[in-house]
Order: C-alpha cells, then structure tokens, then sequence
C-alpha cells in the first residue's frame, strides 16, 4: 500500500503551484541524495550531518535479526516487561510503533517521582530497560537510568542482563553502557532524533516489545523510490506544499488521526513539526486534535487541518480547505520526514537545528545547582498556589487568573497548556483541552512536562510570539531519590517547570502556573473557571 494524499481549497491550490517548482528544483532528489544546500547557506552545516534519515531502511535491516534474537533470548529468561526510558525522538515513534501493533511498552519520558515510582516498582522480574538517548547526556533518562539500576542490584538482579542502551556511537552513554557490560545498539549519527522512527532508537524498543519490525521497513520500502523522483506525484513534496499554505508567522497544522490503524500518531508529528519549524519567528504549530475537536469545525483562517485516514478513495470527498493522508505507519513516517524537511525550505528555515531547546534545559540546570529562587504566589485556592509572569493580570481566584491568561489571546494566538504531572495517573488533565479551546475559540495543544520540552519546547520560544501558556504543576508528597545525585526527581521536575517558565518570560510569553498537591482538585477548578 502506497501514501496517498488530497487536498481542497487553498492547500490543493498551493500544491497545483508549488509542486511544479519543487520539481523543477529537483528537491526530491536532492534530499534523498543528502544534498545540505537546498535550505541556503545559513544552513549548509547542520544539514550536511542531519540527512542519513533518507537511507535509514536499507541501514537499519541488519537490525532486525539482532533485535528479534534479544527478544527472543530474554523472553526465553522469563524477561518480557519493556520499558524504555528516552525523551523526544527518542519516545515517541517506539510509542506509536506499539500502539499501532498493540504491543506493550511503558514508556518513561517523566521526571515525576510518582510516575517512576510506579514504573519502576511493576514487575522488575520480568523487566528489561532500554535505555534511548542520541547524545548519551539527556538528564532525564540518565536520573531513570540510575534509579533503574539500584532497583536491579537491591533485587538481587545484574543490571548488565536487564539494561539495553541504544545511542549514537562514541557518546558518553555509549561509554558508559560498555564499560558496565549493557547490551549496545548504536544507531547512524547523520540523524537527528526527530527523523529517527526507523533507526535503533524507533526499532529497538519496538522490537523489543513484540512489534513487527521487518514489516514496519518494508512499508517504508515501498514507498521511498516514489519519494526520491521529482515528479508532480511525489507525497512528499505534495504534503510539504500543503503543510507551507498559510503563512508562517500564523501558521497551524491541525493533525487529526482517526485512531483507528494508526494509534498516537499525531504525538510523534507534533515533534516533527513543531521542532523542525518553530524558529526564527516563523513555524508550523502543531494542534493535536480529535474530529470533535472545537477546532475542526471552527473554520480559523490560521488553521490548516490535516486529517490521518485508513483508506481513500478516488472519489470520496474531501472537506473545504481540508487535507488528508493515508498509508501505513512506516510509509507514513517517511512520507512526513520528507515533507517537513519541503516545508522548512519553503518556509526559509533550517529545519534541522533546535536553538531554542537548550534554554530550557540551561535554566533548569541551573535552579538545580542554586536552588530554586522562592517567590510568593499571587494567591493560594484550596490547596493551588497561583503564579504569573508580569504584566499578567490573575485577580484573587483560578477563575479570575485563567480569563486574565485568555485575555492575551489575540486572533492569531494560541494556548497551550503544559502538565507537569504523572501522565499515568492524571488523564482527565487531558479533557481540558476542548473545553479551553471551545472558552477561547482558539486553537490549544496540549503536553505533559518534561515530555513536551524536547518536542513543542522549540516552538514555544522560537516560533511566532502569539502563545499563552498555562503550567499545572504536581507538588508530590512522596519524592523520590536519585542515585549518585545531589537532588530528587520531584526537585528536578519543579526545576524544570520554573525553567521554562523563566525562559518564556525572557521571549515575552505569558506563563500562568499553578502549583497543586492535589491535581484532581486543580483539575475541577480549571474546569470549573474554564467553562463560566
């Protein structure tokens, strides 16, 4: 089965006329032939060490009989619970890798005490880690690696037969993971972490836990000699067009999946899209929707909407202004790095780099090295202490600061609002969205800290400067240690949150954060204001 895509109103008016130059320019051929100059000059270097991606099928086979013979050995040790601890790239193409196959793997990618607690506390017996970090330096996975590896030794289990580590050659984990005796799989260097679905970091864990990988290849097979001609019907260069419609210093993409025969997919495009190119003051916001999102039917002029289908036919009918694809996931995955890749060099930037990702990390670093600066919160409501930027204005009540955050919204803007708390544990968190984006009529996203800072993060501070931002932070009673570290899980996820809202505020974001011990409870009072 092959990726088809159609499109009406504007989008299928962009791609009538920007297809035919994107050819002329033989874009689709060079970027499967790696060529770094198609993004311009400013470019060149990055670029130049971010294209493997493009050949990763034929790179990545070899893979699979290794993979499927781990399995098979650690299966035959009783050992059949995979988790996997990586942040970003890392996370979230193994994440939908399973759903889709219906496999299971739990995915780590919290800093949450309670959340790794819970993880760390089922099944041990039966559990192997995979360890998934392309720098080899990700704090958040090194601090779940370590707490991992004292629940081995104190259950009287070797780490080295439980641990599985996947990184880019020479890396300090790589290192690390040698000299300790854990299984290594290293995966091509010339690819960035969001372009890594069908590399070790995308096929490993997803083997792993049962996934067909081979199959997984092979769809991505089928269709890469189409993306590799410059031809009018070439997909990517056909979703690229219709990803760039509208203009980027406004421009929203709304993913909606049918969640059907593909499961989570929109959480793996809302990276690809919002870190590839959200910089420079210009991007694509990714909105992850449902089809009864608010959104879908409102008709905003700054919202493309995209829609992830099982099958097309010729003759079905698309929505006004609408665009949708299908195809298998494999296909798919390759269908949309190729298209963002277009995208950024339509729009005029490198979509390649992340320089706004590091700010966040730096300025939680540091409130780990110093503390975290005490400041008194505008107000405290039944057990959630309320916090603002200046200038925003949050009254005495969550129902006053919440229309003073929405006040900020102007027609082009957007909220998003960031759940720093046990994903596991929180789901109704997740409701909120609608209702938010049905009170604002306006487009909202939705992400789980510190999940979100390695994949809309880039976005938030690089992007156009028209988001609010909305943090509820979880104040756990029960912390958890780190091993070989000066501070705890629940020190670094609140570092974290003040972090980036520290880094907001520099760009000229309002962030209004609400920190709760109790976030059922903020839950219901965020509902309650959100829907006077």
């Amino acid at each position: 089965m092959t990726v088809s895509i159609a499109a009406s109103g504007a989008a299928a008016r962009a791609i009538d006329t920007v297809v035919p130059q994107l050819v002329a320019d033989l874009v689709a051929s060079g970027i499967t032939a790696q060529d770094p100059g198609l993004w311009g000059p400013a470019a060149e270097s990055e670029a130049s060490k971010r294209l493997g991606w493009t050949e990763a099928v034929s790179v990545s086979r070899p893979l699979v009989a290794e993979i499927t013979a781990l399995r098979e050995q650690l299966a035959a040790d009783g050992v059949d619970h995979v988790v996997l601890a990586g942040m970003g790239g890392s996370s979230l193409a193994p994440e939908v890798i399973t759903r889709t196959y219906g496999v299971p793997l739990t995915v780590l990618d919290s800093t949450d005490p309670g959340q790794v607690r819970a993880a760390v506390g089922h099944d041990l017996e039966r559990t192997v880690l995979v360890v998934s970090s392309k720098s080899g330096s990700t704090l958040e996975t090194d601090s779940q690696r370590r707490v991992y590896e004292q629940a081995f030794r104190d259950a009287g289990i070797d780490p080295a037969s439980r641990i599985v580590v996947v990184t880019d050659p020479g890396s300090s984990l790589d290192d690390l993971a040698h000299d300790a005796g854990y299984r290594v799989f290293t995966a091509d260097p010339d690819v960035g972490g969001r372009f890594s679905a069908l590399t070790a970091f995308g096929l490993v864990p997803s083997g792993l836990a049962g996934a067909d990988i081979d199959e997984l290849l092979d769809e991505a097979d089928a269709i890469s000699v189409l993306l590799a001609v410059d031809t009018d019907e070439n997909p990517g260069l056909v979703l690229g067009a219709a990803l760039a419609t509208l203009d980027p210093a406004v421009a929203k993409i709304g993913i909606v999946p049918d969640g059907t025969h593909i499961v989570g997919f929109g959480d793996w495009v809302e990276q690809l899209l919002a870190e590839s190119t959200g910089k420079d003051g210009k991007g694509l916001l990714p909105v992850v929707l449902t089809p009864d999102s608010p959104e879908v039917t409102a008709g905003l002029a700054d919202l493309q909407i995209v829609r992830i289908v099982g099958s097309r036919e010729d003759e079905r009918h698309v929505a006004e202004g609408e665009v949708e694809i299908d195809g298998t996931l494999g296909g798919q995955f390759l269908v949309w790095e190729y298209a963002v890749a277009v995208a950024g060099r339509l729009i005029g930037i490198n979509p390649f780099d992340q320089p706004d990702v590091e700010a966040a990390k730096a300025a939680a670093r540091g409130l780990l090295d110093d503390g975290p600066a005490p400041t008194e919160p505008a107000f405290t409501e039944g057990g959630t202490a309320v916090r603002a930027t200046a200038g925003l204005a949050v009254g005495t009540t969550i129902a006053e600061a919440v229309t003073g955050l929405l006040a900020g919204l102007d027609a082009t803007g957007y909220l998003a609002v960031q759940a720093y708390v046990d994903r596991t544990a929180n789901r109704d968190l997740e409701s909120l969205r609608d209702a938010f984006a049905a009170r604002s009529g306006r487009p909202v996203t939705f992400g789980y800290g510190p999940r979100f800072l390695h994949s809309t993060g880039q976005y938030h501070k690089g992007g156009p400067a028209n988001g609010v931002f909305l943090q509820i932070v979880a104040d756990e009673a029960e912390d958890l240690a780190i091993p070989g570290r000066s501070f705890t899980f629940g020190r670094l996820i609140q570092a974290q949150a003040a972090g980036d809202a520290s880094v907001l505020a520099q760009h000229g974001r309002p962030v209004l954060t609400l920190t709760t011990s109790d976030v059922a409870a903020a839950t219901a009072a965020l509902r309650a204001a959100v829907s006077l």
